[in-house]
């Protein structure tokens, strides 16, 4: 078999691959499902270091994933990867009565309202149905402001967030103070949400904030670590003073 560029070749490809591979034949929907939520990392890793090329590889093998799902599918007569396909654009064109049909919009805010809107009448019983609780905490909590935010229920201006930043920020200095273990968690994670919540009115998402400061400690931890081993000691050899030192050094350097 010669790769192609066509959809339809992909499929057959992996129903071969079910038939005919003892790997790829003994996978199951659960077997597989972390690699799932791994190949949406890589991706989005290639994404945010602009490297198009193994983007493109990385959405390819997101696209496999959904290709295997749907052909195991399809072996237990559960759906098909056509039934994905029609499902999927069905609810787009649902979704989109001002594209597909007549209604009239005059601004994003309106077309993230309609949706909401039109979710609720497919059967949503609450505006943040849709958004599973594994979901990385952040993320969530993003999403969760977002979606409260498109109904109406947000501050009007950033400074009445801000002040919402300022309180959870004492009560949790409170807590650490006086405050039980229990006590502590949820006021830290109420000054996280009220956090999130602030960079939102500046399209500020707290995961790549989050992710983007995670790269930069690790860089400049990675260099301290270097200069360690630069001078022939181990790095817990170094005084806080030294491992400082080296660290202002990387700021400048990286």
């Amino acid at each position: 078999m010669q790769a192609s560029r066509t959809f339809e070749d992909l499929v057959q490809l992996v129903k071969i691959l079910r038939k005919e591979c003892p790997w790829d034949r003994k996978q199951t929907h659960e077997s597989i499902k972390d690699n799932l939520v791994e190949e949406v990392y890589e991706a989005l890793e290639a994404l945010e270091n602009d490297d198009f090329e193994e983007f493109k590889k990385e959405l390819g093998d997101l696209l496999l994933h959904v290709v295997f799902h749907s052909v195991m599918a399809s072996e237990s007569t559960r759906f098909t990867i056509e039934d994905v396909i029609e499902t999927l654009m069905e609810k787009l064109i649902r979704r989109h009565p001002h594209v597909f049909g007549e209604k009239v919009v005059h601004s994003e805010e309106e077309v993230s309202e309609n949706w909401e809107m039109i979710k609720k009448k497919e059967g949503k019983k609450s505006t943040l149905d849709g958004l599973p609780k594994p979901m990385p905490a952040l993320i969530r909590a993003q999403r969760m402001q977002e979606k409260a935010a498109n109904v109406g229920f947000d501050w009007p201006e950033w400074e009445q967030a801000w002040e919402k930043v300022e309180e959870e920020t004492q009560e949790f200095k409170e807590t650490l103070a006086s405050g039980s273990a229990k006590d502590r968690a949820e006021e830290f994670g109420d000054l996280l949400f009220s956090m999130v919540n602030i960079g939102r009115f500046f399209d500020l998402h707290a995961e790549d904030s989050l992710r983007l400061t995670n790269t930069k400690f690790e860089r400049r931890f990675r260099y301290i670590e270097q200069q360690a081993e630069k001078e022939n000691r181990p790095l817990n050899d170094l005084s806080l003073e030294e491992m400082d030192k080296h660290w202002e050094a990387a700021k400048k350097a990286l």
